[in-house]
Protein backbone atom coordinates (compact mmCIF):
# COMPACT_ATOMS: atom_id res chain seq x y z
CA UNK A 1 0.00 0.00 0.00
CA UNK A 2 1.72 3.40 -0.88
CA UNK A 3 1.07 7.03 0.71
CA UNK A 4 -0.73 8.15 -2.31
CA UNK A 5 -3.17 5.25 -1.73
CA UNK A 6 -3.63 4.25 1.91
CA UNK A 7 -6.08 1.86 3.39
CA UNK A 8 -9.07 3.83 4.95
CA UNK A 9 -8.94 1.72 8.02
CA UNK A 10 -5.10 2.99 9.24
CA UNK A 11 -6.25 6.85 7.88
CA UNK A 12 -8.93 6.06 10.85
CA UNK A 13 -6.52 4.77 13.04
CA UNK A 14 -3.79 7.67 12.68
CA UNK A 15 -6.63 10.18 13.09
CA UNK A 16 -7.43 8.26 16.39
CA UNK A 17 -3.78 8.28 17.29
CA UNK A 18 -3.71 11.91 16.95
CA UNK A 19 -5.93 12.25 19.16
CA UNK A 20 -5.48 9.83 21.80
CA UNK A 21 -1.48 11.79 21.58
CA UNK A 22 -3.53 15.55 22.84
CA UNK A 23 -5.72 13.75 25.09
CA UNK A 24 -2.52 12.17 26.53
CA UNK A 25 -0.48 15.62 26.79
CA UNK A 26 -3.62 17.31 28.04
CA UNK A 27 -4.07 14.59 31.30
CA UNK A 28 -0.33 14.97 32.01
CA UNK A 29 -0.49 18.57 31.62
CA UNK A 30 -2.67 18.03 34.87
CA UNK A 31 0.47 17.08 37.20
CA UNK A 32 3.46 17.88 34.68
CA UNK A 33 4.60 21.01 33.68
CA UNK A 34 6.11 21.79 30.21
CA UNK A 35 8.52 18.37 29.03
CA UNK A 36 6.40 18.60 26.07
CA UNK A 37 9.21 16.91 24.22
CA UNK A 38 9.79 14.67 26.50
CA UNK A 39 6.51 13.52 26.72
CA UNK A 40 6.60 13.25 22.86
CA UNK A 41 9.36 11.28 22.80
CA UNK A 42 8.62 8.69 25.52
CA UNK A 43 5.36 7.93 23.38
CA UNK A 44 7.60 7.52 20.25
CA UNK A 45 9.49 5.08 21.93
CA UNK A 46 5.94 3.50 23.49
CA UNK A 47 4.51 3.25 20.24
CA UNK A 48 8.09 1.91 18.50
CA UNK A 49 7.90 -1.40 21.01
CA UNK A 50 10.91 0.24 22.38
CA UNK A 51 12.19 1.18 25.88
CA UNK A 52 13.56 4.46 26.56
CA UNK A 53 16.22 5.67 29.34
CA UNK A 54 15.61 9.22 30.67
CA UNK A 55 18.66 11.20 32.17
CA UNK A 56 18.13 13.89 34.45
CA UNK A 57 18.88 15.23 37.75
CA UNK A 58 17.05 14.70 40.25
CA UNK A 59 13.86 16.70 41.04
CA UNK A 60 12.70 16.96 37.40
CA UNK A 61 9.61 14.93 37.69
CA UNK A 62 11.19 11.86 35.57
CA UNK A 63 9.44 9.55 38.60
CA UNK A 64 6.56 11.62 37.76
CA UNK A 65 5.98 11.47 34.51
CA UNK A 66 6.03 7.71 33.45
CA UNK A 67 3.82 6.60 36.88
CA UNK A 68 1.11 9.20 35.64
CA UNK A 69 1.36 7.88 31.76
CA UNK A 70 1.07 4.09 33.69
CA UNK A 71 -2.39 6.07 35.05
CA UNK A 72 -3.55 7.98 31.45
CA UNK A 73 -3.23 4.32 29.52
CA UNK A 74 -4.06 2.00 32.59
CA UNK A 75 -1.70 -0.17 31.97
CA UNK A 76 0.07 -3.08 34.79
CA UNK A 77 2.73 -0.71 36.93
CA UNK A 78 5.21 -1.68 38.67
CA UNK A 79 8.49 0.96 40.27
CA UNK A 80 11.59 -0.98 40.66
CA UNK A 81 14.03 1.40 43.02
CA UNK A 82 17.44 0.40 42.12
CA UNK A 83 20.13 0.63 44.69
CA UNK A 84 23.20 -0.86 44.99
CA UNK A 85 22.17 -3.89 47.16
CA UNK A 86 19.50 -5.05 45.22
CA UNK A 87 19.94 -8.50 43.93
CA UNK A 88 18.68 -9.61 40.02
CA UNK A 89 16.41 -12.43 42.04
CA UNK A 90 14.51 -9.15 43.15
CA UNK A 91 13.40 -7.82 39.78
CA UNK A 92 12.95 -10.91 37.72
CA UNK A 93 11.41 -13.45 40.13
CA UNK A 94 12.60 -16.04 42.55
CA UNK A 95 11.75 -19.89 43.18
CA UNK A 96 10.74 -21.31 46.79
CA UNK A 97 9.97 -24.51 47.74
CA UNK A 98 6.41 -25.11 48.58
CA UNK A 99 4.62 -27.95 50.24
CA UNK A 100 1.32 -29.06 48.46
CA UNK A 101 -1.38 -29.39 51.10
CA UNK A 102 -2.88 -32.37 49.85
CA UNK A 103 0.05 -34.68 48.31
CA UNK A 104 2.26 -33.04 51.40
CA UNK A 105 5.14 -33.14 47.98
CA UNK A 106 7.20 -30.10 48.03
CA UNK A 107 8.12 -28.78 44.67
CA UNK A 108 9.55 -25.56 43.28
CA UNK A 109 7.01 -22.64 42.57
CA UNK A 110 7.98 -19.67 40.66
CA UNK A 111 6.93 -16.25 42.00
CA UNK A 112 7.19 -13.50 39.80
CA UNK A 113 9.47 -10.05 40.42
CA UNK A 114 8.35 -6.36 39.37
CA UNK A 115 9.32 -7.16 35.94
CA UNK A 116 6.29 -8.86 35.20
CA UNK A 117 3.98 -5.73 34.27
CA UNK A 118 2.93 -3.73 30.94
CA UNK A 119 4.92 -0.59 32.16
CA UNK A 120 8.19 -1.18 34.59
CA UNK A 121 10.04 2.07 36.10
CA UNK A 122 13.20 1.09 36.38
CA UNK A 123 14.24 4.28 39.04
CA UNK A 124 17.91 5.34 39.01
CA UNK A 125 18.82 2.35 37.07
CA UNK A 126 22.76 3.15 37.09
CA UNK A 127 22.73 3.35 40.78
CA UNK A 128 22.67 -0.41 41.09
CA UNK A 129 25.93 -2.96 40.04
CA UNK A 130 26.04 -3.98 36.57
CA UNK A 131 24.88 -7.37 38.11
CA UNK A 132 21.41 -6.37 38.76
CA UNK A 133 21.22 -4.04 35.66
CA UNK A 134 22.01 -6.86 33.59
CA UNK A 135 19.27 -8.55 35.15
CA UNK A 136 16.64 -7.05 33.06
CA UNK A 137 18.77 -7.71 29.25
CA UNK A 138 16.33 -10.60 28.50
CA UNK A 139 13.31 -9.54 29.37
CA UNK A 140 13.79 -6.03 27.39
CA UNK A 141 14.97 -7.95 24.24
CA UNK A 142 13.32 -11.20 24.58
CA UNK A 143 10.39 -10.28 26.47
CA UNK A 144 10.57 -13.48 28.69
CA UNK A 145 12.37 -14.19 31.96
CA UNK A 146 14.26 -17.79 32.18
CA UNK A 147 14.26 -19.54 35.61
CA UNK A 148 14.72 -23.05 36.54
CA UNK A 149 14.88 -24.62 33.39
CA UNK A 150 11.41 -22.56 32.46
CA UNK A 151 10.57 -19.74 29.97
CA UNK A 152 7.96 -17.02 31.83
CA UNK A 153 6.83 -14.50 29.29
CA UNK A 154 6.32 -11.15 29.95
CA UNK A 155 3.12 -8.85 29.49
CA UNK A 156 2.08 -7.42 25.97
CA UNK A 157 2.40 -4.59 25.75
CA UNK A 158 5.54 -4.41 28.17
CA UNK A 159 8.19 -1.22 27.64
CA UNK A 160 10.56 -0.44 30.69
CA UNK A 161 11.15 3.39 31.16
CA UNK A 162 14.50 3.86 33.15
CA UNK A 163 15.25 6.69 35.17
CA UNK A 164 19.40 7.68 35.32
CA UNK A 165 21.07 10.41 37.28
CA UNK A 166 23.97 12.18 35.35
CA UNK A 167 27.15 9.64 35.48
CA UNK A 168 28.76 12.47 36.80
CA UNK A 169 27.61 12.36 40.04
CA UNK A 170 28.27 10.11 43.13
CA UNK A 171 27.97 6.53 43.65
CA UNK A 172 26.46 5.45 39.60
CA UNK A 173 27.53 2.88 37.56
CA UNK A 174 27.24 3.45 34.28
CA UNK A 175 25.52 1.09 31.94
CA UNK A 176 27.64 -1.21 29.40
CA UNK A 177 27.08 -0.24 25.81
CA UNK A 178 25.22 -3.52 25.44
CA UNK A 179 22.45 -2.73 27.73
CA UNK A 180 22.49 0.71 26.61
CA UNK A 181 21.62 -0.33 22.75
CA UNK A 182 18.85 -1.94 24.58
CA UNK A 183 16.82 1.38 24.91
CA UNK A 184 15.43 2.63 21.43
CA UNK A 185 15.70 6.47 22.71
CA UNK A 186 17.88 7.94 25.44
CA UNK A 187 16.34 11.30 26.61
CA UNK A 188 17.48 14.14 27.87
CA UNK A 189 15.31 15.42 30.76
CA UNK A 190 16.53 19.22 31.04
CA UNK A 191 15.62 22.07 33.52
CA UNK A 192 12.55 23.81 33.52
CA UNK A 193 12.39 27.71 32.10
CA UNK A 194 11.65 30.29 34.01
CA UNK A 195 7.57 30.65 33.72
CA UNK A 196 7.13 26.67 34.07
CA UNK A 197 9.26 26.24 37.54
CA UNK A 198 6.98 29.39 38.33
CA UNK A 199 3.77 27.29 37.60
CA UNK A 200 5.03 24.44 39.06
CA UNK A 201 6.13 26.31 42.65
CA UNK A 202 2.53 27.69 42.36
CA UNK A 203 0.63 24.47 41.35
CA UNK A 204 2.45 21.86 44.42
CA UNK A 205 2.46 24.16 46.92
CA UNK A 206 -1.32 25.19 46.86
CA UNK A 207 -2.38 21.71 45.84
CA UNK A 208 -3.56 22.79 42.68
CA UNK A 209 -2.70 19.75 41.09
CA UNK A 210 -5.48 17.64 38.52
CA UNK A 211 -6.31 13.86 38.91
CA UNK A 212 -5.51 11.49 35.45
CA UNK A 213 -7.99 9.90 33.99
CA UNK A 214 -7.90 7.41 31.38
CA UNK A 215 -7.07 7.69 28.11
CA UNK A 216 -6.57 4.76 25.92
CA UNK A 217 -5.77 1.01 26.86
CA UNK A 218 -3.47 -1.37 26.23
CA UNK A 219 -5.01 -3.19 23.44
CA UNK A 220 -5.15 0.67 21.82
CA UNK A 221 -1.40 0.52 22.33
CA UNK A 222 -1.01 -2.81 20.50
CA UNK A 223 -3.34 -1.76 17.27
CA UNK A 224 -0.94 1.29 17.25
CA UNK A 225 2.35 -0.47 17.53
CA UNK A 226 0.84 -2.63 14.67
CA UNK A 227 0.05 0.71 12.66
CA UNK A 228 3.34 1.94 12.88
CA UNK A 229 4.70 -1.25 11.23
CA UNK A 230 2.20 -0.68 8.46
CA UNK A 231 2.92 3.00 7.88
CA UNK A 232 5.10 3.34 4.53
CA UNK A 233 8.51 4.66 4.51
CA UNK A 234 10.29 6.14 1.37
CA UNK A 235 13.63 5.46 -0.04
CA UNK A 236 14.02 9.08 0.33
CA UNK A 237 13.43 8.75 3.74
CA UNK A 238 14.96 5.78 4.77
CA UNK A 239 18.24 6.61 2.60
CA UNK A 240 18.31 9.48 4.68
CA UNK A 241 18.50 7.37 7.53
CA UNK A 242 20.66 5.22 6.19
CA UNK A 243 23.54 7.89 5.12
CA UNK A 244 23.21 9.52 9.09
CA UNK A 245 23.94 6.01 10.02
CA UNK A 246 26.36 4.96 7.68
CA UNK A 247 28.54 7.80 8.05
CA UNK A 248 28.48 7.75 11.83
CA UNK A 249 31.32 5.13 12.17
CA UNK A 250 34.87 5.50 12.24
CA UNK A 251 36.80 4.26 9.09
CA UNK A 252 33.95 3.82 6.88
CA UNK A 253 34.28 5.18 2.91
CA UNK A 254 30.90 7.64 4.33
CA UNK A 255 32.37 9.09 7.55
CA UNK A 256 33.14 12.41 7.07
CA UNK A 257 36.88 13.94 8.68
CA UNK A 258 35.75 14.67 12.11
CA UNK A 259 33.81 11.33 12.41
CA UNK A 260 37.47 9.30 12.18
CA UNK A 261 39.05 12.03 14.25
CA UNK A 262 36.58 12.13 17.36
CA UNK A 263 34.52 9.38 17.14
CA UNK A 264 35.59 5.80 18.85
CA UNK A 265 32.77 3.92 17.46
CA UNK A 266 29.49 4.61 15.64
CA UNK A 267 26.07 3.36 15.04
CA UNK A 268 25.03 0.01 14.24
CA UNK A 269 22.62 -1.96 12.43
CA UNK A 270 19.78 -1.11 15.56
CA UNK A 271 20.51 3.02 14.83
CA UNK A 272 18.95 3.32 11.30
CA UNK A 273 16.17 0.93 12.61
CA UNK A 274 15.51 3.37 15.61
CA UNK A 275 15.34 6.04 13.11
CA UNK A 276 13.17 5.07 10.79
CA UNK A 277 10.69 3.76 13.00
CA UNK A 278 10.49 6.05 15.62
CA UNK A 279 10.06 8.54 12.17
CA UNK A 280 7.04 6.93 11.58
CA UNK A 281 5.91 6.71 15.22
CA UNK A 282 5.79 10.29 15.41
CA UNK A 283 4.46 10.97 12.23
CA UNK A 284 1.30 9.00 13.42
CA UNK A 285 1.56 10.74 16.78
CA UNK A 286 0.97 13.65 14.99
CA UNK A 287 -1.98 12.40 12.75
CA UNK A 288 0.49 11.69 9.26
CA UNK A 289 0.23 8.37 7.63
CA UNK A 290 3.85 8.79 6.03
CA UNK A 291 7.30 9.40 7.90
CA UNK A 292 9.14 12.53 6.30
CA UNK A 293 13.01 13.74 6.73
CA UNK A 294 11.96 16.11 9.35
CA UNK A 295 10.83 13.08 11.82
CA UNK A 296 14.23 11.88 11.72
CA UNK A 297 15.74 14.83 12.09
CA UNK A 298 13.44 15.04 15.45
CA UNK A 299 13.92 12.04 16.79
CA UNK A 300 18.40 11.63 15.95
CA UNK A 301 19.10 12.64 18.94
CA UNK A 302 17.63 10.60 21.35
CA UNK A 303 17.93 7.61 18.81
CA UNK A 304 21.82 8.01 18.51
CA UNK A 305 23.26 10.07 21.23
CA UNK A 306 23.62 6.82 23.00
CA UNK A 307 25.08 4.99 19.73
CA UNK A 308 27.52 7.13 19.06
CA UNK A 309 30.74 7.36 21.65
CA UNK A 310 33.40 10.61 21.20
CA UNK A 311 37.07 9.13 21.93
CA UNK A 312 39.48 11.68 24.40
CA UNK A 313 40.25 13.62 21.81
CA UNK A 314 36.40 14.63 21.35
CA UNK A 315 35.99 14.95 25.65
CA UNK A 316 39.41 17.22 25.64
CA UNK A 317 37.67 19.71 22.92
CA UNK A 318 34.37 19.65 24.96
CA UNK A 319 32.68 18.32 21.94
CA UNK A 320 29.66 16.47 23.46
CA UNK A 321 27.40 13.55 21.61
CA UNK A 322 24.35 15.76 20.89
CA UNK A 323 27.29 17.84 18.94
CA UNK A 324 28.94 15.49 17.17
CA UNK A 325 25.16 14.63 15.92
CA UNK A 326 24.91 18.11 14.87
CA UNK A 327 27.77 17.83 12.85
CA UNK A 328 26.65 14.38 11.43
CA UNK A 329 23.38 16.31 10.30
CA UNK A 330 25.69 19.25 8.58
CA UNK A 331 27.49 16.67 7.08
CA UNK A 332 24.52 14.66 5.40
CA UNK A 333 22.82 16.36 3.46
CA UNK A 334 19.15 16.26 3.04
CA UNK A 335 17.90 16.90 0.05
CA UNK A 336 20.51 14.82 -1.72
CA UNK A 337 18.32 11.97 -3.25
CA UNK A 338 19.10 8.42 -2.46
CA UNK A 339 18.49 5.12 -3.82
CA UNK A 340 18.66 1.10 -2.48
CA UNK A 341 22.58 0.36 -2.78
CA UNK A 342 23.03 -1.63 -6.08
CA UNK A 343 25.08 -4.65 -3.52
CA UNK A 344 22.02 -4.67 -1.09
CA UNK A 345 20.14 -7.60 -0.91
CA UNK A 346 16.70 -7.97 -2.35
Amino acid sequence: MTVDNPPPDDLAAVARCKESYERIRAELAKVIVGQDKVIEQVLVAIFARGHALLEGVPGLAKTLLVSSLAEATHLTFKRIQFTPDLMPSDVTGTEIIQEDVVTRERQYKFLPGPIFANMILADEINRTPPKTQAAMLEAMQERQVSAGGKVHRVPDPFFVLATQNPLEQEGTYPLPEAQLDRFLLYINVDYPSGPEEWEIARRVTTGQQGRIQRVMSGEDILDFQQLVLRVPVSDQVLGYAWALVRASRPTSKEAPDFIDKWVAWGAGPRGVLTLVTCAKARAILHGRYHATIGDVQTVIYPALRHRIAGNYAAQANNLTGDRLIEMLMEAVPADRRYEKPLAAVA
